[in-house]
């Protein structure tokens, strides 16, 4: 595993690492993403904060959040750079209610205020750099309605668990899948590296990530206009500490 070999992106577009290969066989690849214990709350969160109203989606890849949002009565518009993952989407039962523009999510402008933009599953540091982060910021406060949510779901870096000198940390072990974080903390980017096993052939995917703290997406969005409305461990509300492995963000436009 070399960081070498995954370079970082510092274009104004970011390369598209979510291909025809990770996008139709992204819900076996991520079954554990799928299930309903993680949807329902999820898709109960934010349909508490759209209420009501439009909702749009930075990464909606293959619409496993977007159309169960739909579904509860939210309309639905997403932002994704791939267009092998919106080709997925419109695959899928349910797709035909939800809007979806291929572009990069920090730059790309959709038609209409939203009441709710919202970002998930880490995808926030697909974003390789600190100031296409600030630009993603500064694009959902363009999108959203006076008094409306921007929300973010995002990992805490697990620079604790890495003994002194090491830079790789293992956080996925089964029979068929095993992914590895390698941490490059001068640069602030973790590669994510995974293989699979399927029908006895190894499958590979590697791709870097900017990891920020909680503090640094509080200045993004000070930045942008938003103030921070609520923190919360994960999408059932426990309580966010100092030993949260993840966070759910959310951020509020001020009203007029």
């Amino acid at each position: 595993m070399c960081p070498a070999q995954v370079p970082v992106n510092n274009e104004p577009v970011p390369p598209n690492y979510f291909d025809q290969q990770i996008a139709g066989s992204y819900r076996e690849k991520w079954p554990e993403l799928h299930r309903p214990e993680v949807i329902d709350p999820t898709v109960s969160f934010l349909a508490g904060l759209a209420a009501g109203g439009p909702a749009l989606e930075f990464g909606i890849g293959t619409g496993r959040i977007a159309i169960p949002l739909s579904q509860r009565g939210v309309r639905v518009h997403g932002i994704d750079l791939s267009p092998d993952m919106i080709a997925q989407l419109r695959a899928e039962p349910g797709s035909a209610a939800v809007g979806a523009t291929t572009g990069d999510f920090a730059t790309t402008r959709v038609d209409g205020m939203f009441r709710l933009v919202y970002l998930i599953r880490n995808t926030i540091a697909n974003l390789t750099t600190q100031d296409a982060q600030v630009d993603c910021f500064r694009n959902a406060a363009a999108h959203l309605a006076d008094g409306g949510f921007f929300v973010i779901e995002l990992y805490i870096p697990e620079l604790r668990r890495l003994p002194p000198g090491e830079t790789v940390h293992a956080f996925t072990i089964t029979p068929t899948h095993m992914a590895f974080e390698e941490y490059d903390v001068a640069t602030q980017i973790a590669y994510s590296h995974h293989y699979w096993v399927t029908d006895g052939q190894l499958q590979m995917f590697s791709a870097p990530f900017r990891y920020a703290w909680p503090s640094e997406l509080d200045l993004m969005a000070r930045l942008a206009g938003l103030t921070l409305h609520e923190r919360w461990a994960d999408w059932t509300r426990a309580p966010f500490t100092g030993e949260s492995r993840s966070h759910v963000s959310v951020w509020q436009k001020a009203g007029s």
